[in-house]
């Protein structure tokens, strides 16, 4: 395994850290962890030197930090740097603050956690830093042994992410949404780079934009393979990620053992300015294909789930999506799944009620795009496309 320096934190990570906010799970319920599998996943990564284990208090239910907190039992906590979350928007006093992070300490059976993130600061929750004493709250807890560095995860504009950065010197670490379609998204280039320059450890979440980037558009797919070295649109996405210097941790959310060997392999490969300049020009004439493929950026966290309407919005815009990207066969398909299987949960189901919206890390129009897919995808679908 490579490890690369970690901001101003004086350790260093591996290149690859393990996402847990989409562990494989059973059936069709999101929230049941296939928990063998998790176990073994997660423990063949760290065997083989992954150190940086991320997850929060929402994933799958809650049952995410249970089932990390069961993998790392046997030796294996002391093998990696842990890090979970405080689900700010849950905080409505400041005695919340200190609840919460020991309901998490709780299921994850450890007395102290790591890294510890205030997870999603945005426009609408950064207020809430302020107004309920969080970070106070928070540095009261590391005196106390329960945490270690502080840091935020963050959906929102360059500027707020600034303003954050700026606002207190105890952050250590910020975890960014980035890959090579969204360098001007969110935090995006700007932010990896002045987060890194204030000496903080950057962390990066959705290297593959929610799966998209693992299974691009047949355009996109064909620059890659007419493209050398030979690399599956996985690596060519990793690797763009791990050339630069500010790149500390890039996690993957791996839900089989082949995902997890594959994403071992390429970060064994990885490296800072490994990339010549014919390959990163290869991965922007994919970013060019892949902007004009893909009208709804929807990654398929599930933030927005679920609907008090029975919508199952991420599953909506990801056959929209389709329809759009791949067109012929499997633009067909999609519209009999949307009008078959997805016919209990569709978006004309949409009462415009807005709770989805103040959800969305994306800022996606919600409401305005399941009434365009709904009407879309209710035409008859004709077998060319």
């Amino acid at each position: 395994m490579k490890y690369r320096s970690f901001g101003s934190l004086g350790f260093e990570v591996s290149a690859l850290g393990f996402g847990c906010m989409r562990l494989p799970i059973v059936g069709d319920d999101a929230n049941a962890i296939d928990r063998p599998l998790a176990q073994r996943l997660l423990r063949t990564a760290i065997d083989r030197g992954v150190n940086y284990i991320d997850t929060a208090y929402p994933y799958h239910g809650g049952n995410s930090e249970t089932v990390v907190g069961e993998a790392l039992r046997d030796g294996y906590r002391a093998k990696v740097h842990l890090a979970t979350k405080l689900p700010i928007w849950m905080v409505t006093c400041p005695e919340d603050v200190d609840r919460l992070l020991d309901e998490q300490l709780r299921r994850l059976g450890d007395e102290h956690i790591d890294l510890y993130l205030v997870h999603n600061l945005a426009r609408s929750t950064w207020p809430l830093v302020a107004r309920h004493q969080v970070l106070e709250r928070l540095e009261r807890a590391q005196q106390a042994g329960k945490i270690g560095h502080l840091g935020f995860s963050y959906h929102d504009s360059f500027d707020l992410f600034k303003e954050i950065v700026d606002s207190y010197a105890g952050w250590r670490l910020a975890q960014i949404q980035y890959n090579y379609a969204n360098e001007t998204v969110q935090a995006g280039t700007r932010g990896l780079e002045y987060g890194a320059a204030k000496g903080l450890a950057m962390v990066i979440m959705e290297p593959l934009l929610g799966g998209c980037l693992a299974n691009p558009p047949p355009a996109v797919a064909a620059v890659f393979q007419q493209a050398a070295p030979a690399r599956s649109p996985v690596e060519w996405a990793l690797q763009w990620l791990w050339n630069k210097p500010q790149v500390g941790v890039v996690l993957s959310g791996m839900g089989t053992v082949e995902q997890v060997e594959q994403n071992l392999a390429s970060a064994e490969r990885s490296g800072v300015g490994h990339l010549t300049a014919a390959e990163l020009a290869v991965v922007e004439a994919a970013y060019r294909l892949y902007a004009g493929s893909v009208p709804i950026p929807c990654t398929k966290c599930r933030y927005c789930m679920p609907c008090p309407h029975r919508v199952d919005v991420p599953v909506a815009f990801d056959l929209y999506n389709g329809v759009k990207a791949f067109g012929g066969m499997q633009g067909f398909l999609n519209r009999l799944i949307y009008q078959g299987h997805l016919a209990t949960n569709h978006a004309g189901l949409c009462v415009a009620c807005g709770a989805c919206m103040k959800k969305c890390p994306q800022k996606i129009d919600i409401i305005t795009w399941l009434q365009h897919v709904h009407e879309e995808m209710m035409q008859k679908p004709a077998a060319g496309g």
